[in-house]
């Protein structure tokens, strides 16, 4: 009796798993979570985004395998597969409409997919995804309503409300592609004036380069040399070496970032903003005076907006435990 009793305690103590898959331009990622958000296993494959589809939707199934097998379960065992992707989703239908990564338009992903692995699929934008791992695992854990930004050579982003992604129509989110400045510069997507043009990685390079380009006694010269190009650390770096130029080229993205995530504080009021992507390795340099900021100037001020910028913590992984969390 005693070891009937002991072996209905351990199925119940049993483990579920999910999987994630991170389906990039350049790799396939694919990881084992389970039920304590944690990632137990990966695997990754070159993405070799030039053929045909059909052959790389089987390179995904296979890589999910491989990180089963380093799991030591079984893919049955597994309950649902999240797949995340840049680009253009219907989360719905499970289709990617358009990835610009690797060239993809109205691709059946989904139905796809579970001819090879037949488990619930469930597919949306990467940036959704990082923020869903940013809430179960991450530097958002426990809260509820989060807006996610990823600044690099775009800005990106994800929206959790009530503990959900929000994806709303065919696409989602383009938090990168508000207007900051109406008539502005020139955006990858035709507009003027976007969010992206002012606030990624990309355009602080833009602006170190203009900026270098007037003073070029400027200590980021140096730098940009020895680093064997500009790069979103340098005009930081030297700011805090005391050049005057990086200075103003840092304050003046700081201020453009702090107006971006104040409208996004205004709309959403999250309880958290997180920051990722390589502009984020500044730490507090970046984070503080934003929340500086957000306290001055977003609306009601200090006595009413309780949201916090932070860094955002799992990297490269919240993609794919957050991917793994459509499902639970």
């Amino acid at each position: 009796m005693n070891r009937v009793l002991k072996g209905i305690d351990n199925f119940m103590k049993q483990k579920s798993y999910r999987i994630g898959i991170d389906l990039g331009g350049t790799n396939i990622k694919a990881g084992i979570v389970d039920d304590d958000q944690q990632l137990i296993a990966t695997a990754s494959n070159p993405t070799k985004a030039d053929r045909p589809w059909q052959e790389i939707v089987a390179d995904m199934a296979e890589t999910v395998r491989q990180a089963a097998a380093k799991a030591d379960i079984s893919v049955e065992a597994c309950r649902s597969v999240g797949i995340g992707n840049p680009g253009v989703i219907d989360s719905e239908n499970g289709i990617i409409v358009y990835s610009n990564n690797i060239s993809w338009k109205n691709i059946p992903l989904a139905q796809e997919f579970r001819k090879h692995i037949d488990l619930p699929v469930h597919v949306s934008n990467d940036a959704n995804c990082a923020a869903m791992g940013e809430v179960v695992a991450g530097a958002a854990r426990g809260c509820k309503n989060v807006i996610l930004l990823t600044l690099g050579t775009g800005v990106g982003g994800g929206i959790i409300i009530n503990g959900q992604v929000y994806e709303g129509g065919i696409g989602g989110a383009e938090l990168g592609h508000a207007t900051l400045i109406a008539g502005g510069k020139l955006c990858t997507c035709g507009r003027r004036g976007c969010i992206e043009s002012y606030c990624s990685a990309t355009a602080l390079i833009r602006e170190a380069d203009e900026a270098l380009a007037k003073h070029p006694d400027s200590m980021m010269a140096a730098m940009k040399v020895q680093a064997g190009g500009m790069n979103g650390k340098i005009p930081f770096d030297a700011a805090q070496s005391g050049d005057e130029t990086a200075g103003a080229v840092v304050s003046q993205y700081i201020e453009w970032l702090a107006e971006a995530v104040t409208n996004y504080v205004n709309i959403f009021r999250p309880e958290v903003v997180l920051l990722s992507g390589g502009v984020c390795a500044q730490g507090e340099n970046l984070t503080k005076p934003l929340n500086e900021y957000i306290r001055k100037f977003a609306f009601g001020g200090a006595q009413t907006v309780n949201t916090t910028v932070k860094i955002a913590q799992l990297g490269n992984n919240a993609g794919i435990i957050g991917a793994a969390n459509f499902w639970k």
